[in-house]
């Protein structure tokens, strides 16, 4: 049931029940993060593996100091101007956090998201929900309410009506490690953005293939037709003339326009019944680089 009425999704969430919610990002699939489970129905509902930690989300700074138990200053600071906003921090937690949340890590993701009817839900309730995108482990995600409804009908008790997401990318994770801020997701908050406020920050390196965050997986956000990356669009429409191909970025777009509508248009496309999906990286600059992870971890 999609509605706009908090309350049902208040009694629901304080039943242990998991619901569909917006945020600014995209949709998530939420559920009381004292609850371990309620945690475990989300993991089930997404089929996503338990060693794949989710995101805590709160409606306030104040909350957020009851939950770790180290605030670096520089995220701190990073938490006063971005907060509400698409901004996730990897923080130390403290024992009121279920191991069950942060896959065994003793840190935890969490943010503060900037949607009123989410806020408003959070700052009724007398526990943080955890909240990973709506959608089943490696699928695109939602960033409307009736998409939530189409991958999971009635395994989720209600879903929030919220509209279209603002920004239709994944919040931006930062932590800290050796005493430096460290980017361990590219999200909605780009790299210069954020370095206009905490300076020079580091990008974490996947090569050890550790799960510290949601998001680090190498396959992910992905569509059911096939999808290629190409150089040339079209050297390759000429050399594959019996594929029928939808061209879903030619990189010549504005990242900062394409990103709101990135997941609803790659949607769109699979469901057009192209043999194969193609498309070009962006400049490795701004909201480019957070595309370009995307379209690598979609593709092929």
């Amino acid at each position: 049931m999609i509605t706009r009425d908090l309350s049902i999704a208040r009694e629901q969430l304080q039943r242990g029940q998991v619901i569909g919610l917006p945020t600014e990002t995209v949709y998530g699939l939420a559920g009381n993060a004292f609850d371990p489970q309620a945690v475990q129905q989300i993991y089930a509902i997404k089929q996503r593996p338990a060693a794949n930690p989710l995101i805590v989300h709160v409606g306030s700074i104040e909350q957020v100091e009851d939950l770790v138990t180290e605030f670096p200053e520089p995220l701190r600071k990073l938490a006063e101007h971005f907060w509400p906003g698409p901004l996730t921090l990897l923080l130390k937690k403290s024992d009121r956090i279920p191991d069950v949340v942060t896959a065994g890590s003793d840190r935890v993701a969490i943010r503060i998201p900037d949607h009123p009817l989410t806020l408003e839900l959070l700052n009724q309730l007398n526990f943080p929900l955890v909240a990973p995108s709506a959608n089943p482990y490696t699928r695109i995600s939602p960033t409307r309410a009736e998409e939530v409804e189409e991958y999971f009908g009635d395994q989720v008790a209600v879903i929030l009506q919220g509209g279209a997401c603002q920004k239709g990318l994944e919040s931006t994770i930062v932590g800290f490690d050796n005493d430096n801020p460290v980017i361990y997701r590219l999200g909605s908050l780009s790299i210069e953005a954020l370095e206009a406020v905490a300076g020079k920050l580091h990008i974490h390196d996947q090569k050890n293939h550790t799960t510290l965050t949601p998001g680090m997986a190498r396959k992910h956000y992905s569509p059911q037709t096939p999808l290629t990356l190409v150089e040339n669009i079209d050297a390759f429409l000429k050399t594959h003339p019996e594929e029928r191909t939808g061209i879903f970025l030619t990189g010549e777009e504005n990242p900062e326009e394409i990103a709101p509508i990135f997941y609803a248009r790659l949607k769109h496309l699979d469901r057009s019944g192209y043999d194969r999906l193609i498309a070009r990286y962006f400049p490795e600059k701004g909201l480019g680089r957070t595309l370009n992870d995307r379209l690598r971890r979609a593709g092929e």
